[in-house]
């Protein structure tokens, strides 16, 4: 298994989040991001503008938003 990135490039966070069904909503000092579920609801996403993210809050995000471990790191690796 591909290792967990200690701090990962804000551009590429923010295009694996968009492989994953993730989309830009507004850019500023932080990052809105938004997903249509299947069922009608959506999974908002705030990330901070930085320019790279750190390995404590990217496990964060992906906890809020419901995306596993393997599924962030192999679109991550693409």
């Amino acid at each position: 298994m591909p290792k967990f990135p200690v701090d990962a490039p804000i551009r590429k966070v923010i295009a694996t989040l968009e492989c994953l069904g993730f989309r830009l909503v507004r850019e500023g000092s932080h990052i809105s991001m938004i997903r249509d579920n299947p069922d009608g609801t959506n999974t908002p996403l705030t990330i901070p503008n930085h320019p790279t993210i750190k390995e404590s809050t990217l496990r964060t995000i992906l906890t809020q938003s419901g995306i596993s471990r393997e599924a962030f790191l192999k679109a991550f690796d693409e």
